[in-house]
């Protein structure tokens, strides 16, 4: 049984990081300070004055600059090489920070003259508690790079991989983001996705859906019901019967799975 949509509450934005959404890649022209007597490897520090600076102020100061970045690759769980010219693991010494070979530079510069249309906007709504809602980095990322939903990344997978790699990304996800507030584990989003797959025909990978739900869920009587109108879509007869069966013994009111049994029952 596909449940009704419901209004989720609107909770106000962690504290702001360093500097609003964007430009990762708009760090350029860093030095290195001198090596040490013993000849260990080069400390980074930052410019005075940075290169290539196209939507921060030319004269934005090393101290705020620092920060800015590294708010950035916390909040979309990256470091330097994702924006920037580099091989990871290499000192910074090597990376090209000037340049704009890198595509997502241009990305992240785009993101950040967004997010100003979109405070701006913000700006002129009345706010509804005591104090206005602010657009930031981790508003949407949240230590991801790609602000996808949970059904949207298990979308993609599934049209590349199939079920099986579906099923092992979700678990994948559910160990190193459960509790981060990254995605939504909760029981709707795997049962919404499920009812995608099946209203798309892939009656046995809804299955799987359905099966991985009642393993995450296996108290909730909506997580069962929904397993049994696949297995009922699929032609499995008696493992629908059992599916809503456990069902109605978790909601005893449940009556989509009390006429369901009928109609296999008395088919």
């Amino acid at each position: 049984m596909q449940p009704d949509s419901r209004g989720r509450a609107i909770h106000p934005p962690a504290p702001p990081s360093p500097f609003p959404l964007a430009c990762l890649a708009l760090l350029a022209g860093l030095t290195l300070s001198t090596p040490s007597a013993s000849g260990a490897q080069q400390e980074w520090s930052w410019p005075e004055r940075s290169e290539n600076l196209q939507v921060l102020p030319a004269d934005f100061p090393a101290e705020r600059l620092s920060a800015v970045m590294r708010g950035f690759t916390r909040a979309l769980g990256v470091r330097c090489s994702y924006c920037h010219v580099g091989e990871e693991g290499q000192p910074l010494s090597t990376f090209d920070f000037a340049s704009d070979d890198n595509p997502k530079k241009d990305i992240a510069r785009t993101m950040y003259r967004m997010l100003g249309v979109i405070n701006d906007t913000l700006a002129t709504i009345e706010p509804s508690g005591p104090a206005a809602v602010n657009m930031w980095c981790h508003t949407c990322h949240r230590g991801r790079p790609r602000p996808t939903t949970l059904d949207e990344e298990l979308a993609e997978v599934h049209a590349e991989e199939g079920i099986d790699a579906t099923i092992t990304a979700y678990r994948q996800l559910r160990e190193r983001f459960h509790g981060r507030g990254a995605f939504d584990f909760g029981e709707g989003t795997l049962n919404g996705f499920g009812y995608v797959l099946l209203g798309e025909g892939h009656a046995e990978d809804a299955i799987a859906i359905f099966r991985l739900n009642v393993e995450q869920y296996p108290e909730s009587a909506n997580a069962w019901d929904s397993l049994g109108e696949a297995y009922l879509a699929a032609g499995d007869r008696a493992r629908a019967e059992e599916a809503y069966g456990k069902s109605l013994e978790l909601d005893p009111e449940n009556e989509n799975a009390r006429e369901k049994l009928a109609e296999i029952r008395g088919g």
